[in-house]
Order: structure tokens, then C-alpha cells, then sequence
């Protein structure tokens, strides 16, 4: 029993021992917290986000996180998150952040989804001097911000790049018009946006032609039927490219809901929207996705392979509340990036209790490179350059394209070369689009007819000078009026070729008067274009779109025939050119010398006194001209290169022949005025059509007097005005002399010089009409097809009198280019025979002077002895073969035997003849050949 007693003691008293040291270490760590309690400074910073939308709630988690995070490290600074809901309202907004700055004693506020949010929140940051920072995007940037609201950071980067670079995806695609749609919230941000849009595409030459402005959703209690009414309106424009700008995300899904339903996304449509739908891709459902397939979108571009971004997505996928769509998007980085910068600004300050001044310039020299990009700012705004991404919605996600800076334009990667520029930098977007309705390879026009517009009101010339480009025809009771001519039917061919994909209604209208005020009718809408002999120029194309030339043009100048037989006096040079006649002597030349080289040797009719030698060589080159040769030629070398000269002779008087001959043939007529400086010289009157362009060219261009041009109002009327002296000189465009040549080809000309070429003749719309695109494609179709040149063939097929014989009575000189290879052939083997002679030459003079005494003669020495070895005969060159026969050669050769050579050259003294046998021999020779 007193044992039993004693261990239930022992029990008890170890029990007792336990209880008192978990009391002790409880109380210690009671105290030790408190210490530390004591030790820790709280942060407090205000945080306004709409948490009933996506943006909102993917904020309200991103700071969250980040601040946890720091919370978990930091063992002497916690960062205290006072959270405030906006609802989207910009007064409650405004509201919490007072109640922040008065109640709670934040360090700074953060925050804020749309720009109406922000600037009120500014409005109280500048009256309790709280650093703002703002994750709302500016609509552009505002120069006079920094005076206005000094407390305020942007976080974002305005829509001003994001505009720019959809304005550059229209001129791409050479869109001319474009639907601005975009959620009127009220404010003046909307209207920035606007202006900044219309601004941007007007530098790439396009307009905004429709706005189609919706309520915010939130106001309206039928969103749907809002929606559709405003997309009925639609069908009254011509565009059908629909730029989107910043609605939010349930009103952007209702609208491309109904779009789908009325057909407005489809073959010929084209979408492009913002970073605010872009960046909430990643949050919609597969079904959403479906609406917008085909749509092009700019998003703005940021690291998802980084491992602080992986870090943070992870932790983001798991307190995300929307568990369907949990991924973060760059408004969630955006968010995380504010809580940075303002953490990385309280531990340089070292002293969380610093004045918000010293904050606010803490936080605005923050440079480092946060989840969303580079953190640093300038002016209040990010200072570094935003980089975009063009996106391409396609089944259930989207497809990325290229990226766009406003530096370089598209690239397809951010690569950086050694300029200091993106080392693929291109103007084009890479990869295949998948267009609305499931297309690939064709690009949407984007326009189509309105559904309820007016035919097109086209105005034409009613009164032209030729009546074969544009004829209006009227009938007598004014009832009809007909329209005939090149132009009308090349813009009939054009019409049907648009009618294979649109109808295309027209009606067309008489206009007179000059040109220049027909195309200001269409600058001032009176006419939506013009179809006629219109020419291109660069003051009417700031006025009007013109299209791809159908005609070429130019200013020419006519002037009368008359004949040039005083000329007849030296026509027999004409058959060749000067420089060709050069070439003919210089070969007569060279021949002449080569022939009296090979042959000085062995054919005493190339021998003796240096006149004799001459007129031997020059009357045996010259009667080879007519084949009438009779001088003997001995060396075969000689032979082939007679044979070559005889080939060269027969091919130039044939030639020459023919020529002279067609000169002989042709009236020789000529331009009565040679040139414009005549005409100013003489102070000559000209003529033209006063209704065009040409008038002022004359005057202002090419200096000729107002007094002397006269004015010519019909075709027929020049011939008149030429023969009675009214007119010396008629300036027309090459069209229309095309025309007056093919009729009146055997009185005028003209001066074969063109003073001025024009882009040419083409269709006049209004400015950014998207169907100046496709009337240009058409007539390039026109011209691929040889439908063009059959309707220049129908109108302006020369007279009868004109198509029998050529206008043009100037046969040209032949030139050498026809002949080169004649003459290079007859040079070449020439120079081959000559170089053969000479080698064999040196070689037999080599052995048979072979001296002692010569080794120390000077070169000029040397090249005498050579001269007199060659110029006495005493040089073996090849004898005639005993098998050659007269009828080898012409009976012009005369054939010489190998007794008849060696009868006139003695063989060469052997090497040991002294000087005076030489002499002797020499002198022998020459009596010989006097004998």
C-alpha cells in the first residue's frame, strides 16, 4: 500500500514538473512575441479595384500575392493591404481614396481599372499629397499631366503605340476606310482616343467613316437590343474593318455576338481591337472565342518564361477564385509590379516613416525589370518603349503573329542587331491569317455597298477635244443621253469584272467644263468619281484617289511635214552610221597593212620604192571592194585574210546596197520644226486644249508665252489651224497624238522628243474610297488579260491611208551593233596570220644572224638589223604548195609558181658571209628586180 502511495506521488510531482516548464516557455514566448510585436513597423497602403469585374479581381490577387510575399521575408516591415471597392464607379472611387488618405493613414494608394478612376484619384492625391499609382491606361499621353496631378505614376502605357500600330495593320492591308466602335463613357478620354486614331490613319491614308459609339454596359438594361440597333447602321456604309477600342469586356462580347449574327463578321469583314480585350483572352471560354475567330488584335507584349513570372503564376492559379480560368494576364502584372516598385522605394528610404514626397521620388527613380516589363519613369509615365504583339484569334485561343515597336515596325523577333535595330525588321506581318469565316489565303476588301446607298453619281466630260477616249451623245428631245469612247468602254469592262463579287449601281453624268473642275467635283462630293480621259497629276491627287493608270501618257509636240530634198546632196553617207564608217576605214586600214606585210617578201609587186609599195597594197585593198584585184598574191597567209576581207566586203556593199536604196525609195520628209527652241525663237504660235492641264504646262514649265499659245477645242480643228498659219506647233498628250497621227500620218508628225512623261489617264474617286483598290486591280486584270490593248486596237487603229503605207519616212543608218562580230572576226584572224608571219620571222632571223659582234648591239640596233634582214628578202617564208591549183582561188589571184618565187629571191647567204657579201647579195637582188 505505501509503495502504491509513493508512485502515484512520483507521478504526480513529474506531472506538476511538465506542467511548470510549459508555463515558463509559454510565458517566454508570450514575451518574446510582444518584444518582437513591438519591433515591427506596418506599411499601410490603400488599394482601389472593382472586384466585380475580371480586371479587378485579378488586381485585388496580385497584390495580395506580392504582398505576402514581402510579409514572409521581412521581419521588421509589413505591408498592411487596405482594400476599397469601386464597383467601376469614377465617384466611388474617388470617395475610398479619401477615406484611405483620412481614415487609415496609407502610404500610398494603387490601383484603379479605367482612366476616369484614375484621374479623380489623382484629384485626391494632389490634396493629401499621396503617391498615385495608376494601373488605368491613359488614352495618350497628356503633355500638361505632371503640373496637373504631380502625385501621379502611371503604371501602363498609354493607347497612343496601340493606335499607331493598328493604323499600320490597315495600311498594310491597304484598307482605306475604317469603323471606329468604342464604349462612350462621357468623358474626354474617348474623344482622345478618337482624335488619335483619325490622326493615325490619316498619316498612312486612311479615315475613320462611321462611329459606332455604344453605352456603357452598365447603364443599359437591354444590352442586346442596344447593340443591334447600333450595328443596323452598319449596313448604311460603305467600310467593313472595325476597329475596336477600349469597351469593356461584357459589352465586348455582346458586340461581336450580334456582329456574328447579322453576318457582319464574315469573308469580307475584317476586326481589330485593343490591349482591353486582348489582355482578357486568357479569362473567356471557348464559346466567346468562337465570336471573335478571325479577328486581329494588338496585345501588349511581356515575359511568360521567366522565372519570377513562373513563380508568381503558380501562386496566382491557386488563390484565384475563378478556378475555370485561373491564368493571370498583364493586368495582374501590372498590379504586382505596383507593390514592387513601392516596397523596393520604402527599403532605399530605409525609414518607412519618410514623408510622401521622398517616396514619390523614390518610387519615381525606380529602374528594374518587373513581371509586366522595365520599371522606370519619365514625366510621370513609363519611360521605356512598348513593345506590342499582333495576335490572331483562331478556335479556341489565338495565334501569335509579329511583334510592333514604334521604332522599327514589325519584327518577328525581338533580336536586337548591331544599328541598334531589330535585326528582322520587315513591313510586312509574317504567318497565315485566318481571316472571319474560316478564310486563309484571300485578304477581306473590307468595304462593301451599302445596302440602302444611291447609285454611284459619276460625272464624265461632256465636251472633248477627241471624241474617241469620251463622246456624250444626247438626243433631241433631251430624253437620252449616250456615252461612247476608250474610256467608257474600259470602265464597263472594269464594272463587270466588279460585279463577279459586289453590285456595283452607277449612274453616270455630263459635266462641262475643264478638267481641273471636274475632279474638285469630286474633292467637294458633288460626283463620288470620275470616268474619262483624266490625267494623273500630283496637285489632283492630293484632291482625289486616282487608280491604276489604264493609259500611258505624255506631252508631245506636232508639227507639219515637209520635204527635205536639199538634203539628197550627201544621202549616200546616210546608209551608215558615222561611227560605222569610222569602224569601215579603221578595218580598211588594218587590212591594207597586214596584206603588205605578209606579202613585202615574196611578191615583187609589193616591192621596191616606198610609192610603188603603196599604190600596189592600196590598189589591190580597193579593187577587192568591187572583186576587180589583179595583183598576184604569193604568201598563204595573205590568202585567208583576203578571203575574210572579201567575206566583210560582200556583207557591207549588200548592206549598203539595201539601204540606200530603201532611202532612195522613201520620200525623203522631214518635221518642218526641228525643235522647242524654234518655236520661243521665233516667237511661233502654238495650239492645245485650253480645258486641260497642258495650257499651264506651256506657260509655267516650258516658258512659252501666254499671247502664243492658242487655244483648240476640237480635233478637226488643227488641220485648219495648220494650213492657214494660225498655228506653227500643236502641244497634245500622247494619247491623243496617237489618235491625230493614225488619221492625218502624211501631213504631220512629230518631233521624236517627249517633254514630260504623266503617271497617265485614270479614274477619279473621293478620297480613302475603298473601291479605288479594287477598280485598279481590275484594270491591271484588264491589262494581264489583252482585254486593254483589244479596245486600243478598236479605237485607234490607224485610217486606211495611214495603215497602207508608214508614217515614218526616216529609214535609219545601220549602226555597227549589227555587225561586230563581223569585223571582230575579220581583225582576229588578221592579227592570227600576221603574229604567225612575225613569229616564223624572228625565229629564221634568230638563225641566221647569229653573230658574235651582235650580242652587245643596242635594242635600236637590234630592231634596224631586224628591219633591213626583212625589208632585203632575206627571210625563208613558206614557199606555195605544189598541190594548190588555179581554181582554189579567184581569177582574180594570180597564181605563182615556186620557180617563179625562188626565180626573184636568192637564197640567204650562209652564216659566214661577211658584211660586203651581204651587200653584194643585196645589191644583185635589186639589179635583178630592175631587170
Amino acid at each position: 500500500m505505501g509503495k502504491q502511495h509513493f508512485d502515484m506521488g512520483l507521478r504526480l510531482w513529474s506531472l506538476s514538473t511538465v506542467l511548470l516548464v510549459f508555463c515558463l516557455l509559454q510565458f517566454s514566448g508570450t514575451t518574446a512575441s510582444a518584444k518582437a510585436a513591438n519591433n515591427v513597423t506596418a506599411i499601410n497602403i490603400g488599394v482601389i479595384v472593382n472586384e466585380n469585374s475580371r480586371i479587378g479581381k485579378e488586381q485585388k490577387v496580385a497584390v495580395q500575392i506580392a504582398a505576402d510575399n514581402f510579409n514572409s521575408k521581412s521581419d521588421h516591415l509589413k505591408l498592411s493591404l487596405h482594400l476599397r471597392n469601386s464597383d467601376g464607379n469614377p465617384l466611388q472611387a474617388a470617395s475610398a481614396a479619401v477615406e484611405l488618405a483620412k481614415g487609415n493613414e496609407v502610404k500610398a494608394i494603387l490601383g484603379m481599372e479605367t482612366w476616369q478612376e484614375a484621374a479623380l484619384v489623382a484629384q485626391v492625391g494632389n490634396q493629401y499629397q499621396l503617391p498615385i499609382l495608376s494601373l488605368a491606361v491613359a488614352p495618350a499621353t497628356l503633355p500638361l499631366a505632371p503640373r496637373r496631378w504631380p502625385f501621379l505614376l502611371q503604371m501602363a502605357s498609354n493607347y497612343s503605340q496601340q493606335l499607331k500600330c493598328i493604323s499600320a495593320i490597315v495600311k498594310y492591308y491597304n484598307w482605306r476606310r475604317v469603323i471606329a466602335v468604342y464604349e462612350d463613357d462621357g468623358y474626354a478620354g474617348t474623344s482622345l482616343m478618337l482624335d488619335l486614331l483619325s490622326q493615325s490613319l490619316q498619316a498612312v491614308g486612311a479615315a475613320i467613316e462611321h462611329h459606332l459609339a455604344l453605352p456603357p454596359f452598365h447603364v443599359v438594361s437591354n444590352p442586346k437590343e442596344v447593340v443591334l440597333e447600333e450595328l443596323v447602321k452598319v449596313f448604311s456604309t460603305q467600310s467593313r474593318v472595325f476597329v475596336v477600342l477600349q469597351p469593356s469586356l461584357p459589352l465586348a462580347i455582346r458586340l461581336f455576338q450580334q456582329a456574328k449574327y447579322m453576318g457582319l463578321i464574315g469573308r469580307e469583314t475584317a476586326w481589330i481591337f485593343t490591349d482591353s480585350i486582348s489582355g482578357l483572352l486568357h479569362s473567356v471560354n471557348t464559346t466567346v472565342i468562337s465570336y471573335m475567330e478571325g479577328a486581329l488584335a494588338v496585345k501588349t507584349y511581356y515575359s511568360e518564361t521567366s522565372k519570377e513570372y513562373l513563380d508568381f503564376f503558380y501562386q496566382f492559379r491557386l488563390q484565384f477564385p475563378d478556378k475555370l480560368n485561373p491564368q493571370p494576364g498583364i493586368h495582374a502584372a501590372r498590379a504586382h509590379d505596383a507593390v514592387t516598385a513601392i516596397i523596393n522605394a520604402i527599403e532605399q528610404l530605409g525609414n518607412a516613416s519618410a514623408s510622401s514626397k521622398k517616396l514619390l521620388q523614390c518610387i519615381s527613380s525606380s529602374n528594374f525589370n518587373g513581371l509586366s516589363g522595365n520599371i522606370s519613369f519619365k514625366g510621370g509615365e513609363l519611360s521605356h518603349t512598348q513593345v506590342l504583339r499582333v495576335i490572331n484569334v483562331v478556335e479556341k485561343d489565338y495565334k501569335k503573329l509579329d511583334f510592333w515597336t514604334p521604332e522599327n515596325g514589325f519584327s518577328k523577333s525581338l533580336e536586337i542587331g548591331g544599328n541598334g535595330q531589330m535585326s528582322n525588321e520587315t513591313k510586312v506581318l509574317h504567318g497565315v491569317v485566318k481571316w472571319p469565316g474560316h478564310v486563309k489565303d484571300h485578304v477581306p476588301i473590307g468595304w462593301a455597298m451599302s445596302a440602302h446607298a444611291k447609285p454611284m453619281k459619276i460625272g464624265v466630260p461632256g465636251d472633248t477635244v477627241f471624241k474617241k477616249f469620251v463622246k456624250v451623245e444626247t438626243t433631241a428631245n433631251h430624253n437620252r443621253t449616250t456615252y461612247s469612247g476608250f474610256c467608257i468602254d474600259v470602265f464597263l469592262e472594269v464594272v463587270k469584272i466588279l460585279e463577279e463579287n459586289y453590285d456595283f449601281p452607277y449612274e453616270l453624268e455630263p459635266f462641262y467644263g475643264t478638267y481641273d473642275e471636274l475632279v474638285h467635283c469630286v474633292y467637294n462630293k458633288t460626283y463620288d468619281a470620275v470616268v474619262g480621259d483624266v490625267t494623273i497629276l500630283a496637285n489632283r491627287s492630293e484632291l482625289v484617289d486616282f487608280t491604276q493608270a489604264y493609259a500611258m501618257s505624255g506631252l508631245s509636240m506636232v508639227v507639219p511635214l515637209r520635204s527635205h530634198e536639199s538634203q539628197k546632196a550627201l544621202l549616200f553617207m546616210k546608209p551608215f552610221t558615222p561611227l560605222f564608217w569610222l569602224v569601215i576605214g579603221a578595218t580598211l586600214a588594218y587590212t591594207t597593212f597586214t596584206v603588205w606585210a605578209l606579202e613585202h617578201q615574196l611578191n615583187p609587186d609589193f616591192q621596191g620604192p616606198v610609192k610603188k609599195q603603196l599604190n600596189a597594197t592600196l590598189s589591190f585593198i580597193f579593187s577587192s571592194i568591187f572583186f576587180a584585184h589583179k595583183e598576184r598574191i604569193q604568201s598563204n597567209y595573205t590568202r585567208i585574210v583576203v578571203v575574210v576581207w572579201l567575206l566583210v566586203v560582200f556583207v557591207l556593199v549588200q548592206s549598203y546596197t539595201a539601204n540606200l536604196t530603201s532611202m532612195l525609195t522613201v520620200p525623203l520628209l522631214g518635221p518642218k520644226i526641228s525643235d522647242l527652241d524654234q518655236v520661243k525663237e521665233n516667237d511661233m504660235i502654238v495650239g492645245c486644249d485650253g480645258d486641260s492641264f497642258v495650257r499651264d504646262y506651256l506657260i509655267n514649265v516650258l516658258r512659252i508665252q501666254p499671247e502664243n499659245i492658242h487655244n483648240v477645242s476640237k480635233e478637226y480643228y488643227y488641220p485648219d489651224f495648220f494650213d492657214n498659219g494660225t498655228i506653227a506647233a500643236a502641244f497634245l498628250e500622247l494619247p491623243y497624238e496617237r489618235v491625230f497621227l493614225n488619221r492625218y500620218c502624211k501631213s504631220f508628225t512629230n518631233t521624236k522628243k517627249i517633254f514630260t512623261s504623266f503617271e497617265g489617264l485614270g479614274f477619279a474617286f473621293q478620297k480613302g474610297s475603298p473601291i479605288v483598290a479594287d477598280v485598279s486591280k481590275a484594270i491591271l486584270r484588264l491589262a494581264e488579260t489583252g482585254v486593254l490593248k483589244a479596245l486600243e486596237d478598236k479605237w485607234f487603229s490607224p485610217s486606211v491611208e495611214c495603215a497602207a503605207s508608214s508614217t515614218d519616212n526616216d529609214v535609219e543608218s545601220l549602226s555597227i551593233q549589227g555587225f561586230w562580230v563581223l569585223y571582230l572576226f575579220s581583225g582576229a584572224s588578221s592579227t592570227t596570220c600576221f603574229l604567225l608571219f612575225l613569229t616564223r620571222l624572228l625565229k629564221d632571223y634568230t638563225k641566221e644572224i647569229t653573230s658574235p659582234s651582235n650580242v652587245n648591239n643596242t635594242f635600236r640596233e637590234q630592231l634596224t638589223r631586224l628591219w633591213r634582214y626583212y625589208d632585203r628578202g632575206l627571210f625563208r617564208t613558206a614557199r606555195v604548195s605544189h598541190t594548190l591549183t588555179l581554181s582554189d582561188w579567184t581569177p582574180q589571184w594570180g597564181y605563182a609558181s615556186p620557180a617563179e618565187t625562188s626565180e626573184h629571191y636568192p637564197e640567204p647567204p650562209s652564216h659566214h658571209s661577211t658584211p660586203s657579201q651581204l651587200e653584194m647579195s643585196d645589191r644583185s637582188r635589186q639589179q635583178h628586180q630592175v631587170s
